[in-house]
C-alpha cells in the first residue's frame, strides 16, 4: 500500500434531483451517487486561518485519482464522518502530467451544508 493509498478515505458524490410538486412548486432531494477515494486535506494557511476567523468557511485541498474527476460545484459526503464538501475548482485543471507514475487529480474544496429541501 502506497502512502498516497493509505491517506484516501471512502467518499460519495451526491446526485441533486428536482421534482415538480403536485401544487406548481418543487422540491429538491439529493441521493448518493458514485463511490470514490479521497484524500482530504484541510488549508491551514495563515491566509486561511484568519479568513476563517473573519466567517468565511473551512476550505480544502481534495487529492483523487485521475479515474475519477471532480468538477466545479460537486457535492460529495466523506463517509467517515459524513461531512459534506462542494468543490470549488476543476480538476482538468490540476492533473498530474501524463507522464508521472502517479495518476491524481485535485480540487479545491468547501465545508458545505445541504439546501434544506
Amino acid at each position: 500500500m502506497s502512502l498516497l493509498d493509505s491517506m484516501m478515505e471512502k467518499c460519495c458524490i451526491l446526485n441533486h434531483i428536482r421534482e415538480d410538486d403536485p401544487y406548481g412548486s418543487t422540491v429538491d432531494y439529493w441521493s448518493d451517487g458514485a463511490s470514490f477515494d479521497a484524500t482530504i486535506i484541510k488549508n491551514s494557511s495563515t491566509e486561511a486561518v484568519i479568513a476563517e476567523k473573519q466567517g468565511v468557511t473551512e476550505t480544502f485541498t481534495v487529492v483523487t485519482r485521475k479515474s475519477f474527476l471532480l468538477e466545479y460545484h460537486d457535492v460529495f459526503r466523506r463517509l467517515s464522518d459524513g461531512q459534506i464538501f462542494r468543490v470549488t475548482s476543476n480538476a482538468k485543471d490540476s492533473e498530474a502530467p501524463e507522464a508521472s507514475t502517479v495518476k491524481i487529480t485535485k480540487v479545491t474544496a468547501e465545508k458545505w451544508v445541504l439546501p434544506d429541501a
